[in-house]
């Protein structure tokens, strides 16, 4: 099965685990589901799953830990071995940490008479030889790891994961953190993982869908009050992707004219640069825009001129020496504006933005991307640098901008470092937003989307895209297409949603026609235009 078609099958409903942790307990304290027998439904699920996706299998080999990920772990060995499969089970850790319903389980895979060997056992280690049609199952940690690997369980998962046969993970992959999708030390990669209850949200951005393999979620027949209950109703992160975001454009009425389509800006493109803005200025007439103006060096007019005469291309120069009429005329006629892509950050390009933002109006639309970013955080910085002591600097808020930052760029926004950013993205773009207002975009695999709502901070993951995509100008492509999109009266939100969807199947399908890698970021706008009237 293609990603794409399990990743589509995927809940919209993504929660931390501490939340999964609660719909557990619900589950057994206010519905009367014993957890062992929760346990017994996960067991069945996975090896269900294991049987469906590898009809051949003959023999599982277990990793077993000593928390209650090894309970599911136990009673998937004793129902396989009912049902005919060679079974064993690798214990990693002492079995007296075992507690509760995980020792129940592990007294039930001795009494179905299944072998329990510890791993680094003579028994063990021979169990580890290649045999032919063998699914290896992880039950080592699941998802309450919070620190990083212990070093007994570490030299567990170099061992599974260095087993040649395909890796089954019940809930999560063990080493992976289910809240953040970082690698805490070590992790296994598995094939396939089926999450049990409900979809944990590191599973599907940083290093997650690496460690995760495909993606199955199974609820466990949880009764369907359980989520209309005060956590099951609010997921930490809702998932969007292509299909979601049909409908959000409206056809255009018969009578439609390029004023009613809006007027884009792009503002960038300094000597050397030129690409990143004609890059954007074309992703918005791509996108719909009824005009797109772009503002750049004189020396790339010629060049945007012979590619696209369709776009209204001006020299920076002729706003540059004191003429601010000039740029406030652009400025005022502009539905949007894009400001950004290849704008550099030179002194000429800092006053430019200075002025931009000073000459719009607050309930004026603007992108910001690219050197805009690094110019606003360098501003920053110089606040912070001169501020009092014990006084934190301030940052230009505005409620009708959109921000799209990647991971570098996130990190000068907020003071910190990329690694900080992608140790917890979650937390980074809620940062993000409140620091700076409007709507923020964190790029990368699994890209957050964090706005606010009636005084509530909603995120988005966007689980569109491909490997192909890390190449350049395809976030100037972005940035066009999401100013098309406000300027066609879409808000904020929606606007910038609808962008990462499209730009993100845009590219799936490019790399589907030809492959991913040598995508180019210009290969996506044919598949723009006619994502846009599709959907």
């Amino acid at each position: 099965m293609e990603r794409s078609e399990w990743l589509a099958r995927l809940p919209r409903q993504l929660y931390t685990a501490a939340q999964v942790r609660a719909l557990d307990q619900q589950a057994i304290t206010e519905f009367g589901i014993p957890g062992l027998e929760l346990m017994s439904r996960a067991a069945a699920s996975v090896l269900g799953h294991v049987r469906q996706r590898w009809p051949q299998v003959r023999r599982l080999l277990v990793f077993a830990g000593t928390g209650n990920n090894a309970g599911d772990g136990y009673l998937l060995a004793a129902l396989a071995h009912e049902q005919g499969l060679r079974v064993q089970v690798l214990e990693a850790g002492d079995p007296a940490r075992l507690r509760a319903d995980a020792g129940r389980a592990r007294t039930r895979a001795l009494d179905a008479e299944v072998p329990l060997l510890p791993l680094d056992s003579p028994e063990g280690r021979q169990a580890c030889e290649p045999v032919a049609q063998t699914v290896v199952i992880d039950a080592l940690l699941g998802m309450g790891l919070t620190g990083p690997v212990r070093p007994a369980l570490r030299q567990a998962i170099a061992v599974l994961n260095a087993l040649d046969a395909p890796v089954v993970a019940v809930d999560i992959p063990s080493g992976l953190c289910a809240d953040t999708g970082v690698v805490q030390g070590v992790a296994v990669r598995a094939t396939l993982t089926v999450c049990c209850i409900a979809l944990k949200q590191g599973l599907l951005t940083a290093q997650g869908p690496d460690h995760a393999g495909e993606l199955v979620v199974d609820d466990l027949g949880l009764p369907q009050a359980l989520w209309r209950g005060a956590v099951g109703s609010t997921p930490a992160v809702r998932r969007v992707d292509i299909h979601s975001v049909a409908g959000l454009l409206e056809a255009r009425p018969l009578n439609a004219h390029k004023g009613q389509a809006g007027q884009v800006l792009v503002i960038g493109g300094e000597t050397g640069m030129g690409g990143a803005a004609l890059l954007a200025a074309e992703a918005a007439g791509r996108a719909g825009a009824g005009l797109v103006r772009l503002l750049t060096r004189q020396a790339h007019v010629p060049a945007v001129l012979a590619r696209r005469p369709e776009i209204m291309v001006q020299a920076m120069e002729s706003v540059e020496a004191g003429d601010g009429p000039a740029l406030h005329a652009l400025v005022r006629d502009a539905t949007v504006i894009v400001i950004g892509p290849g704008l550099g950050r030179g002194p000429r390009a800092r006053q430019l933005l200075r002025d931009v933002l000073g000459m719009a109006s607050p309930e004026q639309a603007m992108v910001l991307d690219a050197d805009a970013l690094n110019l606003l955080a360098e501003a920053w910085q110089e606040r912070a640098d001169t501020a009092p002591a014990g006084v934190p600097p301030h940052g230009v808020r505005r409620r009708e901008w959109v921000l799209t930052p990647h991971p570098g760029e996130a990190a000068r926004l907020l003071g910190c470092t990329s690694a900080d950013i992608q140790a917890d993205r979650f937390a980074a773009v809620r940062q993000l937003q409140s620091r700076w207002g409007g709507v923020v975009l964190l790029k990368g695999l699994g890209s957050l989307i964090c706005h606010e709502a009636e005084g509530v901070q909603q995120v988005s993951l966007c689980t569109e895209g491909n490997p192909g995509m890390a190449s350049g100008g395809m976030g100037d492509v972005l940035a066009g297409l999401t100013g098309a999109l406000l300027a066609q009266g879409l808000p904020a939100a929606r606007a910038l949603t609808l962008a990462v969807c499209v730009h993100g199947e845009a590219a799936d399908l490019a790399a589907r026609a030809d492959g991913e890698r040598g995508l180019l970021a210009s290969d996506l706008l044919p598949h723009v235009r006619h994502l846009l009237n599709r959907h």
